[in-house]
């Protein structure tokens, strides 16, 4: 089956109130319909619920709010990468880009090496990789 790479950023706006959320829904639609497999790599188990604890403490989001959202992303079947090699490839892909961090290219390096797309909503990412596979959220979906 066909599979796609999403970050952080594409699941949130999914969960929580969010100005991509229609374009979010939008993509996971059409991806269930053409039994398209969203996946990331272990690093979203880790951002996800960090990003919607934030929103919560910020008061952007009510507690039952969040805890709604966190058992959603738990049930929604985000398959995880097992490459064990994603941070050498991470590594370089920063070096490459010029990136400051590594976090964003642990999901490039994991769409890289599925040879598939990476959705985010990180218009900073996709400007700076300029990468024909890296597809921002923001971008006509529909």
């Amino acid at each position: 089956m066909p599979q796609v790479c999403v970050d952080a950023s594409v699941v949130v706006a999914r969960l929580i109130f969010d100005e991509q959320r229609q374009n979010a829904e939008a993509l996971w639609t059409r991806w269930q319909r053409e039994q398209v497999i969203p996946f990331g790599p272990p690093l979203l188990y880790a951002e996800v619920p960090s990003v919607l604890r934030q929103a919560v403490f910020l008061g952007r989001i009510t507690l039952e709010e969040g805890e709604l959202a966190f058992a959603i992303f738990c049930d929604m079947g985000i398959a995880i990468s097992e490459r064990t090699d994603l941070h050498l490839a991470a590594w370089e892909m920063a070096r490459v880009h010029n990136q400051r961090t590594v976090y964003d290219c642990i999901y490039l390096a994991a769409a890289q090496a599925e040879g598939c797309d990476l959705w985010t909503g990180d218009r900073r990412l996709v400007n700076a990789v300029n990468l024909p596979w890296v597809k921002w959220l923001g971008q006509e979906v529909v």
